[in-house]
């Protein structure tokens, strides 16, 4: 039997939870599906800049799965643009940072919020 997943920490949840091509109707479009740790990857490689090793520690993971993390999510984003699909954001192995701090478990941890946008809607 393989052993479990560990969750990966995320800093919140996504303000959207799908894209979608602009004038093309829902029902004839194909989707793929971007976990959330996926887009965690993604914001905190791409968006904060951060390093590997800091973001793998951000998110409570290894480097090395910090970065196949990165690459599947980078992939898929890539099919789903070059191909017009639909990208649904939900899923995969995750709990909340805050909710992680909460229960005392390792040091706490202070989400960022950068250039794009993650820090919530404006005017919050």
């Amino acid at each position: 039997m393989p052993r479990p997943r560990m969750n990966r920490r995320i800093c919140r949840q996504p303000p959207v939870g799908f894209y979608k091509p602009q004038g093309v109707p829902l029902g004839r479009l194909r989707g793929l599906t971007l976990t959330l740790d996926g887009l965690e990857a993604i914001r905190l490689a791409d968006a904060e800049g951060l390093e590997h090793e800091a973001a793998a520690a951000s998110m409570g993971i290894s480097r090395p799965t910090f970065s196949r993390l990165l690459a599947e999510a980078r992939g898929t984003v890539a099919r789903a643009l070059a191909n017009g699909w639909a990208l649904r954001i939900e899923g995969g192995n995750y709990e909340l940072a805050e909710a992680v701090d909460m229960r005392g478990f390792g040091r706490r941890r202070r989400c960022r919020s950068g250039a794009a946008g993650w820090a919530g809607p404006p005017g919050e």
